[in-house]
């Protein structure tokens, strides 16, 4: 499911994409347990948000952002987002010369040991429609009754960084209480977006109710690569690299969130 051709170069980069900062909760975790790697982030800021796109957009952009990893000379792709994850990993599978990470699949496995039979999926629309969250954890438990629910305003509200307005408190709570009507055991939060507004969430129901899918996925990329003999054996300082399609300052200020990057990063389109 995860292995596409492979770069069997160790030291070469570890690559991110996603529509925006939302892919820096998934980043992040993977650097603190990865802190040798060679890393090179890509957020798609001119085409946030992924998850009212059709498919034909979503491989348009992915294709053009994969084909610059090949050209980086990337081992491995974290598919930083549920969306693309839920929409077209199944096209690109095989087509490039690096490991692929999607993140839906990657984690249905360890979402399916939950001692559990009602699980909430928070999602953009796009995933939600995919039906990819029930579909997966069922290959390994169909006892799992899966409650997904689009939120359509929450990228929105982390990537123009407005997490402290009423309104924005207002739109997660009423999303909030929509899904708690079904009285899900746990609560996934099915978009790298979403970990930005656990401090929203927290105010209205217990935080252990939520659970943030990057620290497993962390966890399972690492454990691949180390399996795979891919981890970075060179001896250098690990270096990173940041790309957006528009707007780096406003990237930089709504990464602070999550992760401090030590320089605006540097405007990329295909």
């Amino acid at each position: 499911m995860i292995i596409s051709k492979n770069n069997n170069d160790s030291n070469s980069p570890i690559a991110f994409f996603d529509s925006g900062v939302g892919g820096l909760t998934v980043y992040n975790k993977v650097k603190k347990i990865l802190p040798n790697e060679n890393y090179v982030y890509y957020g798609d800021t001119l085409h946030v948000p992924y998850g009212e796109k059709s498919k034909e957009q979503l491989l348009e952009y992915s294709d053009s952002i994969l084909k610059f990893f090949e050209s980086k000379h990337c081992k491995a792709v974290v598919m930083a987002c549920n969306t693309t994850s839920s929409v077209i990993y199944d096209d690109i599978c095989g087509k490039y010369n690096f490991k692929l990470y999607p993140i839906v699949q990657s984690v249905a496995e360890i979402l399916s040991t939950l001692p559990i039979t009602r699980l909430g999926v928070f999602a953009t629309s796009a995933t939600i429609n995919s039906q990819v969250y029930p579909r997966e954890i069922a290959k390994y438990n169909n006892k799992i009754q899966v409650f997904g629910q689009h939120c359509p305003e929450w990228v929105n509200i982390v990537e123009n960084n407005t997490l402290t307005d009423l309104d924005s408190i207002a739109t997660v709570k009423e999303d909030l209480d929509k899904m708690l009507k079904n009285h899900p055991d746990k609560i996934v939060l099915g978009c790298t977006h979403y970990p930005f507004l656990l401090k929203i969430l927290s105010k209205f129901a217990s935080e252990d109710l939520f659970i943030d899918p990057a620290i497993s996925f962390a966890q399972y990329i690492k454990d691949d690569l180390e399996k795979a003999g891919l981890l970075n054996s060179s001896n250098s300082k690990p270096a990173e690299e940041f790309y957006v399609s528009s707007e780096p300052e406003k990237f930089k200020i709504a990464s602070k969130m999550f992760y401090n990057l030590k320089e605006t990063p540097k405007l990329l389109n295909f």
